[in-house]
């Protein structure tokens, strides 16, 4: 479907929006000429009362003239001067998909490019191009794959698509308010009526009656009658709009393979997969551990820390880049599924252009450290940038030790509540001097039905881990506190505890198992961990 075509459509479908309140209109005019005409009293003033309250939000929706602006994705704004590569590439594409290059490129913290354009008059005049660039997305791509992706988005503006934007966003926004404001007026309605029940019950209370209750099932029924006609249409509108969507995005996937080539325009979307999944556990895992214990990495490490979670983990990224989703698309995807552009694109013929040599995409920043470290400075809250900032090693030990200590503090509780502690010294002495408590501590964590139901030997064989687990998590804090053990970063694996010396573990292992035995032996971890 070519622009024209398009914007045709989209002008239709927002035309749509109008003549249904236009229709809607007149259908209550049509109610309000047959109550006038064939009722009398009351009733006739009511009813009218009722279409000119129903008539307000139809009114107003159809007159929402300005289309709602979206917040603009924060990110840091860079000009020609300073990034003139990325500068020069961006260009270079744009030439060669035919189109006008952005105005501006703001680099930004997500795994993704998108493109906006400030079109005016419904998107007849042209106006200022901004193209969002993820960081963490140049983090993982090679200077192809990226013009692969740059590409892509110079598809969507060579074709239009980023013009047609206000039309969609008009009619989208004028359903969204309409369809608000009936379930605001009917939720109000509801409130109202359920006040008035409440004072009359409250009444009858005070006079020594029963409470009648409140039922407030009928009202607002008509503004919520009002509103399923607009969702319907909206469903529908919906359902168009994302159609076109997919398609657009198919027709910019063919810009993508033009420029880069078939094999890096495919491996681009397989590398968007693995990203996107690396990008969430990276955030989640590593660059805010440290936010409960007062800590971030250092400048440019928030995000820049990706690039080492990509290195060490590119065995599992490799399964990910395989094993795209083959989820059936929803009529209300923007997008066509990963797996259908991926196969779209390697069913074109080869190209010649496999295996072409590229460096990483963020060596065409001047600095990238200077970027990452900027971009912090605009996306993170002020609370976040106010936290100190430390080395990896550092941020994972200090963590580590807070929140192994957090937890170690609700175990104190119920190791007090059963007179040991606080401290594992104190609790050894609690296990020679009663070994029983050890079981009756178990008993304040939390158990299974199975545990729960277990009696006598079987009890204490739920219970025993337990008490090993809680036990050794006192040794942690115990060593982590005088310094002989230490949390130890891993790019590939969970954080670890390093030992005072080689063959330690093993031998607390013994212990902790000597501890809780059925005739307990404390010795072996006095020594092992308390001993000076």
């Amino acid at each position: 479907m070519g622009a024209s075509l398009r914007a045709l459509r989209a002008l239709v479908l927002l035309a749509g929006f109008y003549l249904l309140g236009v229709f809607l209109l007149a259908v209550l005019g049509g109610i309000d000429y047959a109550v006038v005409t064939t009722l009398h009293g009351p009733i006739v003033a009511k009813l009218l009362l009722a279409s000119v309250v129903l008539t307000v939000p139809i009114v107003r929706g159809m007159f929402m003239l300005r289309t709602p602006k979206g917040e603009p994705l924060a990110g840091v704004t860079v000009g020609e001067a300073q990034e003139p590569e990325l500068w020069a590439a961006v260009r270079d594409v744009a030439q060669q998909v035919g189109t006008r290059a952005p105005d501006e490129i703001v680099l930004i913290d997500e795994v993704n490019a998108a493109v906006a354009e400030d079109a005016k008059l419904l998107g007849l005049r042209p106006g200022t191009r901004r193209l969002y660039l993820g960081l963490p997305l140049m983090t993982g791509l090679d200077e192809m794959q990226l013009r692969a992706v740059l590409a892509h988005e110079m598809g969507h503006y060579a074709n239009f698509d980023t013009r047609l934007t206000p039309l969609i966003a008009r009619g989208r926004a004028q359903l969204i308010r309409t369809i608000g404001y009936f379930h605001e007026r009917a939720d109000k309605k509801v409130a109202k009526e359920r006040a008035k029940q409440e004072l009359k019950d409250e009444k009858r209370i005070a006079k020594g009656k029963k409470a009648k209750g409140v039922d407030t099932a009928g009202e607002g029924a008509m503004y919520r009658a009002m509103a399923k006609v607009y969702i319907a249409y909206g469903n529908f509108y919906m359902r168009a709009t994302r159609s076109t969507s997919r398609r657009q995005e198919l027709a910019a996937d063919l810009a993508s393979v033009r420029v880069a080539g078939r094999d890096s325009a495919a491996s681009a979307l397989r590398e968007l997969n693995a990203l996107d999944s690396a990008h969430d556990f990276y955030m989640g895992s590593y660059a805010t551990l440290g936010v409960g214990a007062g800590l971030l990495p250092r400048p440019g490490e928030v995000f820049g820390g990706l690039r080492r979670l990509l290195d060490a983990r590119s065995a599992d990224l490799d399964e990910l880049r395989r094993e795209l989703s083959t989820e059936p698309t929803s009529p209300y995807d923007s997008h066509p599924a990963l797996a259908e552009r991926v196969a779209r694109i390697e069913a074109l013929p080869d190209d010649g252009r496999a295996g072409q040599a590229a460096r990483p995409a963020l060596e065409l920043l001047a600095d990238a450290g200077a970027a990452l470290a900027a971009l912090e400075q605009v996306v993170l809250t002020p609370e976040a940038l106010a936290l100190k900032r430390v080395d990896w090693d550092d941020l994972v030990h200090e963590s580590m030790t807070v929140y192994v200590g957090q937890g170690a503090e609700d175990l104190g509780e119920a190791f007090a509540a059963e007179g040991a502690g606080p401290g594992l010294g104190a609790v050894l002495d609690a296990f020679d001097a009663d070994p029983a408590v050890r079981w009756r501590i178990a008993d304040r964590f939390p158990k299974s039905e199975e545990a729960q139901a277990a009696t006598g030997r079987t009890a204490r064989e739920f219970a025993r881990p337990v008490v090993r687990r809680a036990l050794n998590q006192l040794v942690t804090v115990e060593l982590t506190a005088r310094g002989a053990a230490r949390w130890q970063l891993s790019w590939s694996d969970s954080a670890s505890l390093r030992y005072p010396a080689d063959g330690f573990e093993d031998r607390l292992g013994e212990a902790l198992d000597a501890a809780v035995a059925d005739l307990p032996d404390t010795e072996p971890l006095r020594k092992l961990v308390l001993a000076p």
